[in-house]
Parts: structure tokens; C-alpha cells; sequence
């Protein structure tokens, strides 16, 4: 009997299942990957900066009388333990000023962006099953609509906290976030115009047989009517991009928590693991928007030559390894492309100087939004042309 039909039989099989992959997806790989993002992000912050960053935390093994402490590979992997056990252990402190019920809201809204792994396929499949957790028509839907909640965290944060830096900060965001998620969802529109549909897992596999949508070297997408797409579908790749940036708060569109100006922003008055929340939400973000960018255009989970979940397609060779083996190497593959990814977001933080205020409106409205627009008329015409 086939998994597939092992799910149909067993009553709440089905459910397990997809409970098992959300349980995977989130503490097995987000969250770690979020840990060690942060980790990463100091790291090659301090080679840019000509200094070390951290490279010996490990395990304090000298507290049970040992000699020396346990240093993990490369020394310092243990910092972001270290830095999850202060959080926890921090006093969590709320001012007597706030509005607590909103105050102790926002944190929480702030990681609401992670319901959006359920969205993408992390995978190709194991045993006949796809490694997506909600695999539905209207995926891209979804996902805007869950990360678009993310703007309330803020502002919840910045009202509730009474505060003239915090309230500032949420004021900041909330115009920048309606600025630039606009442009971030015309951007996606010739993608979607591409492909007609809007289920990331057809995205995908029709990137499988055809080419990635920014490297179309197999399948039907040799041909010049798909190359010449090429320049419309670039044109959304930076754009999404440079939307992606606004909508984490990251260098240099980081206004709404700007150190030099509002203290910490829309997160001044929080402490211990409410604002790791803020925290660890900006870093969730960078991942879902990173994990949009490897589906969209860069094939997803899909390498060249290598075989599917169910061992079929790539090399001959490789298909006498069982089918189990390559679905845990698509995820492998995923998850590498998404690194890659955010290791150019933390490059650009530390490279680029922060936009004025007035400056980042002006992108927002005046180029990339009228850009989006003229880039999917140029889709529609070549696609009419083509056709």
C-alpha cells in the first residue's frame, strides 16, 4: 500500500502528517535558521568591520569542575543559545504607563509572518507526499494577507507603549509598509501572468520542467520569445527585492526603529523575550521573504539534474538512490538557496548607508510603485506578442 493511500485509510493520518511537516518547518528549521542568521549576521558584520565578532562561546563545562569549556566547531556556534538563555532569564518588565493589553499583543503579531512557511513547498516530496504544509490555489494570496498583518505589530507597539520614540517609530513603519507592499505585490503580478497561476507548488514544478523563471535552460523555456521575458521578470526580481528590504525594517530602509534618532524605535519600552519577539520577527520575516524570492525565481527547491522526492527526472545515474534520499536533498537545496539570500541581506545592511525619510517615500511612490505598473503593461505586451 502506497503512503498516499496509507493517508486515505488511517482516519487522522492526513492531519499527522501535516502536523509532522508544520513541526519540522518551524522548529527544526526556521527557528533554528533564525538562531544562526543572527549568528551569521554578526559575523560577517564584524568582517566587514576588520574585527572578530563572536568566536568562543561554547558550553561553560568549567561550572561542572572541568578545565576548560567545550568549544563547538568553528568556536562562538553556541552564542546563539547563549543569547536565547538571556532572554529568558531577563526580567520582563512592563511600564506602569502602557496599554498592557496591546502592549503584550504586539509581540506576538510581530511573528505572525512565520503562518507563511505553510505557504511555500520547502521540498519536493517523501514517499509520494509533497513537503508543502497548506498546498492551495491561492498560495500568493495567502501569503500578502499574512504578512500584511505584520504592520498592526508595530503600530500596536508604538501606541500602546506611550511614548514619543515608539510612537514615532510605528507612524514611520506604518507609511512605509503600505508604501512599499504595494510595489512588492505588482512586482509578482508578471510572474503570476507567466505562469496562470497562483499556487507557489505549480510555480515551481512548472519551473522543474521548464526552466527557472530567471534561467530557462531546459525544457520549453528555450525558445527567444522566453528569453526575451527575461527583462520584465528581472525587472520584478529587484523590485520585490528592494520591497522585501522595506518591509523587514532592514538597512537601509530601517526608519521606523532608527537608533540615531527614536532610541529603538517602535520597541523602546520592551524587554527579555517580548522584544526577542520583535527580534526574532524581523529575522522570520527576512527568511519568508528570501524563501518567496528561491520560489519565484529561482526554481525553489528544484536543482539541475538532480532527481525528485520520487526519484524521478535528473541524471539516470542518480536514480538507483531511493526517491526518501532526494526529497531530504530538495529541502537541503531550499534552505541553501535561502541562505545565500540572506547572507546578501546582511551584506547590504552593513554596506549601505540609511535613506532619509523623505527619501524612502520618494522610492516607494514615486519610482518603484509607477515602475511595477509600466513592468506589467511590458509583461502584458510581450506576452500578447508571443502568443
Amino acid at each position: 500500500m502506497t503512503t498516499l493511500a496509507l493517508l486515505d485509510f488511517i482516519p487522522w493520518a492526513s492531519l499527522l502528517w501535516a502536523a509532522g511537516k508544520a513541526i519540522f518547518i518551524i522548529f527544526l528549521v526556521v527557528l533554528p535558521l533564525v538562531s544562526y542568521t543572527v549568528y551569521a549576521e554578526r559575523r560577517v558584520s564584524a568582517a566587514i568591520q576588520d574585527r572578530v565578532g563572536p568566536n568562543r562561546t561554547g558550553f561553560p563545562t568549567t561550572l561542572l569542575g572541568f578545565k576548560k569549556d567545550l568549544q563547538l566547531f568553528l568556536g562562538g556556534l553556541g552564542q546563539p543559545i547563549a543569547d536565547a538563555v538571556k532572554f529568558i532569564l531577563k526580567e520582563d518588565f512592563t511600564p506602569g504607563h502602557v496599554n498592557k493589553f496591546y502592549f503584550w499583543l504586539a509581540p506576538c503579531l510581530a511573528m505572525l509572518p512565520l503562518v507563511s512557511m505553510a505557504f511555500i513547498p520547502f521540498g519536493s516530496s517523501i514517499a509520494g507526499e509533497s513537503l508543502v504544509i497548506a498546498d492551495v490555489n491561492v498560495a500568493v494570496l495567502g501569503i500578502f494577507a499574512v504578512t500584511g498583518v505584520g504592520v498592526y505589530a508595530i503600530v500596536l507597539a508604538g501606541w500602546s507603549s506611550n511614548s514619543k520614540y515608539p510612537f514615532l517609530g510605528a507612524i514611520r513603519s506604518s507609511s512605509q509598509m503600505i508604501a512599499y507592499e504595494l510595489s512588492m505585490g505588482l512586482s509578482i503580478i508578471p510572474v503570476l501572468m507567466l505562469y496562470g497561476t497562483t499556487s507557489l507548488t505549480s510555480i515551481v514544478h512548472q519551473q522543474v520542467d521548464n526552466g527557472w523563471t530567471l534561467l530557462p535552460l531546459w525544457g520549453e523555456g528555450w525558445t527567444l520569445q522566453r528569453w526575451v521575458m527575461l527583462i520584465p521578470l528581472g525587472i520584478s526580481l529587484i523590485i520585490f527585492t528592494i520591497a522585501a528590504f522595506a518591509e523587514t525594517n532592514r538597512l537601509p530602509f530601517d526608519l521606523p526603529e532608527s537608533e540615531t534618532e527614536l532610541v529603538a524605535g517602535y520597541h523602546t519600552e520592551y524587554s527579555s523575550m517580548k522584544f526577542a519577539l520583535f527580534f526574532l520577527g524581523e529575522y522570520v520575516a527576512m527568511i519568508v521573504g528570501s524563501a518567496l524570492i528561491v520560489t519565484f525565481f529561482f526554481g525553489g527547491w528544484h536543482l539541475p539534474f538532480l532527481p525528485d522526492g520520487d526519484g524521478q527526472g535528473g541524471l539516470p545515474i542518480l536514480q538507483y538512490l531511493p526517491g526518501w534520499f532526494w526529497g531530504l536533498v530538495s529541502i537541503a537545496v531550499f534552505f541553501g538557496k535561502v541562505s545565500l539570500l540572506l547572507v546578501f541581506f546582511i551584506w547590504v545592511r552593513w554596506t549601505l548607508p540609511r535613506f532619509r525619510f523623505d527619501q524612502l517615500m520618494k522610492i516607494g511612490w514615486l519610482y518603484l510603485f509607477e515602475i511595477a505598473l509600466a513592468n506589467i503593461l511590458l509583461t502584458a505586451a510581450i506576452l500578447a506578442f508571443i502568443h
